[in-house]
């Protein structure tokens, strides 16, 4: 009997493994900060397995992709999108917008957002589970996009920016409770980061001070206690979520850094002080330059954005980028994003030059998209360059960034888990 089944098992036809194999002329190792030439990069299924320099011999059963006389680097991650919608102006904006359409919009601009090379995204608010079900969908391999971490619904509290009923009738609503992300007091906090955890969100958005779009007349004031953004933090750290906090006014962030938070978003009215508290407890900041471009660029047309966010967009929108320098020079740590959504998907790549416009080098603007996104996540041993062991997460551009960032726009391959998803080339 044994020996029959050793027979079995000789003749038994065994697996013959193959790799894919891509050749590059260039390649940009954003942890090391410098272009390799001459190099395979070797992928089985979804894990880079090892990186080879020059020209490896293809095996009959491997697959060469041949991006010689392209720039190569890992895939790209925004840490601030907003699937599902892009603001319009008044003349454009529908009167109400169900969530079934936001959720269809939204697989749309995933598939942009790939196409533009950003393999990874954090989702940061939206109407509560347009993001999760779109994260899930693109995990199973129902919908084309970007891998999602997102925070689900934001939390605000009454009137803040994110209260949905801002700018509404008081005969119109009800009022909101911390399951739908308004909340006010430190127990009240607890409630709504505990549903955030339950809906499957991955980490929690606040909006600490007012904002440019809000229907509401501040957009900077602080609008959570220290002992509100601390008790989100403490439930969050309880969950293993992170927290992002959206930020214009110094007061807010500065409470916001004292309590914890991992980042904090756009950043507008950052003052000294608040850089150095930064610095001193390892908060990324995510600038989102190009939206603050948009908005101020926007509110020289009448009648684009209602009367009460007009002078909003008008102060915030051109202090963004200078904000950005000082932090940058400082020594504040930066993780790309973008707020597309307040502008369009796709366009994320404008966020790099804007980044370089405004004093950075565009290896450290490629660096904040690739290494320091994927810390922020937490992820690092996953993603964010090219090296042996992590995810093949790869993207080449026509031209190099290095010496023009504007090639950022001349995205040509998209690799995601070692799959095509794109590619313009032949």
């Amino acid at each position: 009997m044994m020996r029959n089944l050793f027979l079995v098992f000789l003749f038994f036809p065994l697996a013959i493994n193959s790799a894919t194999i891509i050749y590059t002329s260039s390649f940009i190792d954003v942890i090391e900060g410098k272009e390799v030439e001459k190099s395979s990069i070797i992928i089985n299924k979804e894990t880079i397995t090892s990186i080879e320099p020059g020209y490896i011999p293809i095996g009959d059963n491997d697959t060469l992709i041949d991006l010689r006389g392209f720039t190569v680097m890992p895939g790209l991650m925004d840490m601030h999108v907003h699937f599902g919608g892009e603001y319009l102006s008044k003349a454009e904006r529908p009167e109400k917008v169900e969530r079934e359409t936001e959720a269809i919009l939204a697989t749309a601009h995933a598939a942009l957002t790939l196409k533009a090379g950003f393999t990874t995204v954090r989702q940061v608010g939206d109407s509560g589970f347009v993001s999760i079900s779109l994260r899930d969908a693109i995990a199973a391999g129902h919908v084309i996009g970007p891998r999602i971490f997102t925070s689900g619904k934001s939390i605000a509290t009454t009137g803040g920016h994110a209260d949905p009923t801002n700018g509404k009738s008081i005969d119109d609503y009800d009022f909101p409770s911390p399951e739908q992300g308004v909340i006010n007091g430190p127990y009240e906090a607890y409630a709504a980061v505990r549903q955030r955890y339950k809906d499957g969100a991955d980490g929690i958005k606040l909006t600490v001070t007012g904002g440019v779009l809000s229907v509401a007349k501040s957009g900077d004031n602080p609008q959570f206690t220290e002992e509100e953004v601390s008790a989100v933090v403490s439930a969050a750290n309880d969950y293993g979520m992170w927290v992002a906090v959206h930020a214009h006014g110094s007061e807010g962030m500065k409470r916001a850094v004292i309590a914890g938070v991992d980042s904090v978003e756009h950043g507008t009215f950052m003052t000294e002080e608040v850089m150095d508290l930064m610095i001193d407890r390892g908060t990324y900041y995510v600038p989102t330059i190009s939206a603050g471009e948009f908005v101020a660029e926007k509110s020289k047309i009448d009648n684009f954005f209602p009367d009460i966010v007009r002078p909003k967009a008008a102060t915030v929108g051109p202090q963004i980028g200078a904000t950005f320098g000082k932090a940058f020079n400082k020594g504040v740590k930066i993780a790309f994003g973008t707020d597309v959504g307040v502008q369009a998907h796709g366009t994320n790549w404008e966020e790099f030059v804007y980044m370089v416009k405004y004093g950075m080098d565009p290896m450290s603007a490629l660096q904040s998209a690739t290494v320091e996104t994927a810390k922020l996540l937490d992820e690092f041993d996953n993603i964010g360059s090219i090296s042996a062991g992590k995810i093949a997460d790869i993207i080449a551009i026509s031209g190099n960034p290095i010496t023009n960032i504007n090639n950022m726009e001349n995205v040509v391959f998209v690799m995601k888990d070692g799959q095509i998803f794109f590619n313009e080339i032949n």
